[in-house]
Parts: structure tokens; sequence; C-alpha cells
């Protein structure tokens, strides 16, 4: 459900609150189901130029997103042979599990009816669902794997979505930005996740909360402090890339260093795999 500028409904106020057992920050009001889809469909309508350049940020993205999930079945002794994933968008993850002949069936479920079109446009997505946000066409226990790849975030209700999601899948990977930070409070951040639809800012200690609410328990899991081709997607000039490119080396080194002191101070993407627990 990654997104393009623009702005959610009401996103106005940076509140803590406490949400089950522990601190998260809500970063904008709360919208509802219709704000959301509204969100998204504007999201994947763009101008051909803004689309073409978030298309491939979204490609670039899928190689990480990729590699979580293909390493964190490894470690699970997990080879599916079909795979959800809720909150697909274009479908740019679903296609690099399928050049990597992983995964087996690939479907898609998409709130935003731009986005589906997109991704059943693409030949490598065995069917794409629009989803109504709450319940999804499948019977229990239908899939393998699911996957909720930058999709808890942008929700207001995670366990919620997380549960139907364990309900049709047997196991699921999470993964989501650690934006409990310094850096992602400044106001500079908030502003930017807001443009993006981020609802809410997780750590670990959340995103391991949701999955107990949900019934899960985390079998492995893993941190991703970005490689150097993402700092350097946006990137101009020869100045730019070399800032960029020493922003991540900073970064890649203190998080090998020290990962808690690393999630401390700036974003790092975390993922999962959860199972039924007991």
């Amino acid at each position: 459900m990654t997104a393009s500028p623009g702005t959610v409904a009401g996103a106005s106020r940076s509140d803590v609150v406490s949400l089950l057992a522990i601190e998260v920050t809500i970063i904008v009001a709360v919208p509802d189901t219709a704000q959301l889809a509204g969100f998204y469909e504007r999201a994947y309508s763009e101008d051909p130029a803004a689309s073409a350049a978030h298309a491939r940020w979204r490609a670039l993205g899928a190689i990480g997103k990729a590699n979580h999930v293909v390493a964190l079945c490894a470690r699970a002794g997990i080879r599916p042979t079909s795979t959800l994933e809720v909150g697909c968008g274009d479908g740019a993850l679903l296609c690099e599990l399928r050049a990597r002949r992983f995964g087996g069936r690939l479907h898609g479920a998409e709130i935003s009816q731009a986005a589906v079109a997109i991704a059943r446009s693409r030949p490598q997505i065995d069917a794409v669902l629009l989803y109504d946000g709450a319940h999804l066409a499948a019977c229990g226990g239908a899939y393998d794997l699911g996957i909720l790849s930058h999709v808890l975030e942008h929700v207001p209700d995670p366990v919620a979505l997380l549960k139907e999601v364990a309900r049709a899948c047997r196991a699921v990977v999470l993964e989501v930005p650690l934006e409990a930070n310094w850096s992602a409070r400044r106001a500079s951040r908030r502003a930017r996740a807001a443009e993006i639809g981020h609802l809410q800012r997780l750590d670990r200690g959340a995103v391991r909360e949701i999955a107990s609410r949900a019934r899960l328990a985390v079998a492995c899991e893993l941190e991703d402090p970005l490689p150097l081709e993402v700092h350097l997607f946006f990137a101009a000039g020869p100045r730019g890339r070399a800032s960029a490119a020493a922003k991540w080396a900073l970064r890649n080194g203190l998080h090998h260093a020290s990962s808690r002191l690393a999630r401390r101070l700036f974003t790092v993407h975390y993922a999962c795999l959860c199972l039924p627990d007991g």
C-alpha cells in the first residue's frame, strides 16, 4: 500500500496515545475507509511522469522487500505454494517474487481500484482482488503465506487487519518502517509521513504486540537500514549523490555497530514472519 504524495483527509495532528499495551504515535487524525480508499485512488492516478517515477521507486523497494520475504521463509522452513499480498499496490513485490520463482500461486488484494487495474495488467500475477479494507474473499487457511509489506502503518486498526490476513493465511510476513526514533520526530519528517499516508509510528514492541493481539507469534525477524541504491534514488547531481552515499555509509555502519542505537536515531525497516500462537 505504498502511496505517492498527497495527504490523508484529516492529517493534521500528532498525538501520543496508548494503543494496545505500548506507547505509539498516531501521526494523523484517523480516516474512515472511504477516505483511505480515496487517498490511494489519487496516489495511483497521477500524471504520467509522476506515475512512472513512483513506479520505478516501488520496483526498487520491491527488491529489498522480496529479499526479506525469501530470507524469513527460509529461516522458518516455509516454501509457499500460494501467496496473498494484502495492500499489494501496483503489484511490484509480487512481480519481483515471480522473477525469483518464489511463492507459487501469487494473488494480491488492494483497496484502490486504480492500483488493482495496474496490478491486473501484469501477467506475472495470477489474480488481484479489490479489497474492502475489512473482509478478504478467501476461505480460512486458503494461502500458505500472507504478506503485509508497509501496510500496518497505513491503517487505523492494524490488529483487525492482521487477524483477517491470519485467518486466510497459514503464515504472515510483516514489514514496517520503525519510525519511533529521533529523526522521524522532526516536523519535516512528520509532515512527510502524513503526506504518504502513515497513520501511526511503530517500533518493534508495537509490532510484536499487534501480532500477539492477532493471536500470532513472531517466529523470526530481521532489520534493514536500506541499501545504497535506495538512498541514491532521489539524489540530484554529484553533490546530492555524494551526500546520500555518505548518509548511507554512516547509517549502515552505525546499524552494524549497534542496531539498538540506530533504531533510536533513524528509521530502519523491520520484517518478521508470524505463525499462529499455539
